[in-house]
């Protein structure tokens, strides 16, 4: 286990943390599966994935003057302006496999500006407004657990809504075993309707 006492080991842990259990969402899923719309906008799993190991790149990249090994495997930014949503979904010709292998090494990426960077490291968010851009890499990875972390909870409500699947980490799922779930929810909606 990491010394978590300190504070760049505590928040390079919880960022990785994060990145995987994110991507073992993915777990088991066909290529249909995992592309498949969950909500009214669209939301899908392999497009959170997509969208996060974009997000991971992009600052942990040009912030602090680095570029991404492959950037062409990468959303550029002029796509936004003919799709803002190019990094929320996985194209005709990426995989499921490919983009997971794709976020494995970004994040290696990712780690290593964290190894090679002090916390108060110096950076510039190309694309945050003029007076904003400015930031450390404690901001950053502070910045980008908490992007992963909401993104890791739309992808556990879309993951249990396709399959029951449920839990927080693949070793520990932090949900009581044995539960009368169908009861539970039961209570709960003649709590809400209490207030009809």
């Amino acid at each position: 286990m990491a010394d978590l006492s300190d504070p760049k080991t505590a928040l390079h842990h919880y960022l990785r943390t994060t990145r995987d259990d994110l991507i073992w969402k993915l777990d088991g899923l066909s290529e249909r599966e995992a592309r498949l719309p969950r909500t009214d906008t669209g939301n899908n799993l392999l497009g959170v994935v997509k969208h996060c190991l974009n997000v991971e790149a992009g600052y942990f990249g040009p912030t602090f003057g680095r570029e991404f090994p492959t950037p062409g495997e990468l959303v550029p930014m002029s796509a936004y302006e003919q799709d803002p949503q190019a990094d929320w979904y996985a194209s005709e010709g990426e995989t499921k496999d490919g983009l997971i292998d794709l976020y494995r090494r970004v994040g290696a990426f990712a780690d290593q500006t964290i190894a090679q960077l002090p916390l108060d490291a110096p950076g510039q968010v190309p694309w945050w407004r003029p007076g904003e851009r400015t930031v450390t890499l404690q901001r950053i990875i502070v910045h980008v657990i908490c992007d992963l972390a909401r993104h890791a909870g739309h992808a556990d409500i879309m993951r249990e809504q396709h399959d029951g699947a449920v839990g927080w980490q693949r070793e520990d799922s932090n949900i009581p075993r044995g539960y009368d779930w169908p009861a539970y929810v039961t209570k709960l909606t003649k709590l809400a309707d209490r207030f009809e």
